[in-house]
Formats: structure tokens, sequence, C-alpha cells
């Protein structure tokens, strides 16, 4: 026997590794139907490993103080080897991790994927989305530029509206009355510590519930597109005749990586400064508002929804039942029926609501 099959074999007695390739891979079955959409969850799954990998080699440079923060980051970007790669992919990579992130939420809305038994499932997909908007938030401050200080201010600000704790919320923000050095300390420890460690276990629990209750087949191409779980036992939902993980579906998952790594390096190389506005190169000026200071663009529709009401309390009244609404969502619509267009009222307001999300986007950025 050669050196490499004793090796093989060694490892095989003791870990089980072709069972293990066998019951994870080949022998893992997917529904037959399964399409592109069910592969954006790798896909944001590579994203986050390139944030941390990005964000653990620009810890090495960035220095979190109020004094020097802007300074480290222009060193980054015009100094060290390759550090305004570094910086680009991760800026880039935040903006495109909360997009790909809204068409996964998206799809499964669509094909109703949300329902009975998977409950938990979008509960941890949609408590996710939220720390990633929040890490989206501390992370922005960190450059500590015109851009991130007054965009931190208005974000902070729009707590104060809360009647009774508002004051006290703002304060324990910011770590003080205004944005300042106490700020910085506090985004950076939550943007670099408490952040990715609860995003890790979300990740960590929404995978072990996909595993245990089971992949959803779409509802396109079946003619019983209806939930079949009874609710009376625990069921996992297999599909003896579907198609194994590997290769099949990983060639899915390869080519779904592949086009967004097409896409992110296509902003990264040719457009980087698509997310970045000119305030974004000027150091943080307490004492110089600049005009016309706006949120990210996933933030543009909440900043929009905040100046059409007539006062920010009921804005954020708004806001807050609209996103308990979309937690709740499984608990709320019972039904059984999965297909889009056999739920009209779904489909309306589905479509509804996107367009206007956009609308209220796009009114943001111009107003």
């Amino acid at each position: 026997m050669s050196l490499p099959d004793k090796l093989r074999e060694w490892f095989e007695v003791r870990l089980g590794i072709a069972e293990l390739v066998e019951k994870r891979l080949t022998g893992y079955l997917l529904p037959r139907n399964i399409n592109a959409w069910y592969s954006l969850g790798s896909v944001l799954l590579v994203i986050f490993g390139i944030q941390v990998v990005t964000g653990i080699l620009l810890l090495i440079y960035y220095v979190p103080d109020a004094d020097k923060a802007f300074r480290s980051v222009t060193a980054i970007m015009n100094d060290v080897p390759f550090g305004w790669l570094i910086r680009m992919c991760h800026a880039v990579g935040s903006n495109m991790m909360v997009a790909v992130l809204l068409l996964h939420m998206l799809s499964v809305l669509f094909m109703g994927s949300y329902k009975r038994p998977r409950e938990l499932n979008w509960l941890t997909g949609f408590i996710l989305f939220n720390l990633v908007l929040g890490i989206s938030l501390t992370g922005y401050l960190l450059p500590w530029s015109q851009l991130s200080f007054w965009a931190t201010t208005v974000a902070t600000n729009s707590a104060g509206a809360i009647p009774v704790i508002g004051g006290y919320l703002v304060e324990f923000l910011r770590g003080g009355k205004l944005v300042g050095p106490p700020t910085l300390g506090r985004f950076f420890a939550v943007h670099v510590a408490l952040l990715p460690l609860l995003i890790a276990a979300l990740i960590g629990a929404h995978l072990f519930l996909l595993e245990r209750i089971g992949v959803s087949a779409p509802p396109f191409g079946l003619a019983n597109t209806r939930t079949r779980w009874a609710g009376d036992r625990f069921r996992h939902e297999s599909h003896p005749d579907g198609i194994p993980f590997y290769p099949t579906y990983l060639l899915q998952d390869a080519t779904s990586i592949f086009i967004y790594l097409a896409l992110f390096f296509g902003v990264v190389f040719f457009n980087p400064y698509l997310f970045f506005p000119p305030t974004a190169f000027i150091p943080a000026d307490p004492f110089k508002t600049p005009p016309h200071i706006k949120p990210e663009w996933y933030f543009l529709a909440n900043y929009q929804t905040l100046k059409v009401f007539p006062n920010e309390l009921l804005g954020l009244m708004v806001q807050g039942a609209v996103m308990s609404l979309l937690a709740l969502l499984p608990f709320i619509d019972r039904g059984a029926e999965r297909h889009p267009l056999k739920r009209p009222l779904f489909l309306a307001c589905f479509i509804g609501g996107i367009c206007v999300y956009l609308a209220m986007t796009i009114w943001g950025h111009y107003s």
C-alpha cells in the first residue's frame, strides 16, 4: 500500500470520511425542481468570509482613535501595499452583502419558504438581516470622515424621538451628548467583536435549522403546492427522488458564486467609488455640517419615511410596525398554499411593498 493510501486509511478508520461524504454530499438529495435562487445562501457565506478576512487585514493598520482614524484609513489607501484593494473589497462587500441578503429574503418570501414548519428559519434570517444592517451602520463611522460623522449624528438622532427613553438611548449609543471619540470606541468594539460573533452564531443556527428541517421544494412545476406538514410531529423534509448536492447542485452554487465575484470585482476595479460620495474623503469636522448629508442606499427608504411624516416618532412607529409584521409573517400567514400565483393578496402586497421601498429609496436619494 502506498503512503497516500496508508494516510487515507488512517484517517478513514478514525473519522469515517467516506460515510460523511456519502451522507452530506453525494447522498444529500435536494428537490428536483430546485432553482438558482437557492444558491444565494452559499453566495452570502462567501461574502461573509471575504468581509471577515478583509476586516482582519484592515485591523492591522486601522487606529480606532478620533485623532488618528482618518489618517490611518488614508495611509491604508495610499501607503500600505494592496491596502486600497483590501479596503475597497471590505467597503464594496458590505454594500453587496446587504443587496444579496435582500434578494435572498425576497426569494424566500416569494416562494413561501417561510411557512410552517420553517418559522425559526425565517426568524433567524430576519435577525441576521438586521445584524448585517447594524454592522454596516457601525462600520460606517470608523473612517471618521465628514460623511461618517454626520450620517451617524443623523442616525443616532432618530432614537431621540422615542418617548421617555429616547434621550437616554441617544446618550447610550454615543457615549455622550454628541457624537465624539467615545462613539467611535463603542462603534468599533461593536463592529469588530460583538456583531461578527452574533452573526456567526446566527449563521450556525440558521444552517442547523436548514439541515434539521430539510430544504423546501420550490412551489413551481408541482401538482401539489401546499405545505404537507401536518404539525402533529417532527418530520424532516426529504427528497428521495431529488438531485445530489454533489456534484449537481454544487455546480450551480459555484456558478452563482463566480457570477457574484465577477460583479464584485467589476465594481472594485472599474467603479470603486460607487458607494463613496465626496464627503467620504474629508476628515470629520464637528463644527461644519455638510449640505445634503444622506445615509447609505439601504437606509434611504427609512430616511425618507422619517421626512414624510410630520414627526419622527410617527415615522419610527410606522417602520417598527412594518418590521414587526415582517418578523412575525410566518405566524400571521398560516395558509398552506405556497404558490404565489394562487395567493393574489400576498402577491399584491409583495409587489406593492417592493414598489413602495424602491420609490422611497429613489425619493430619498433625490430629496
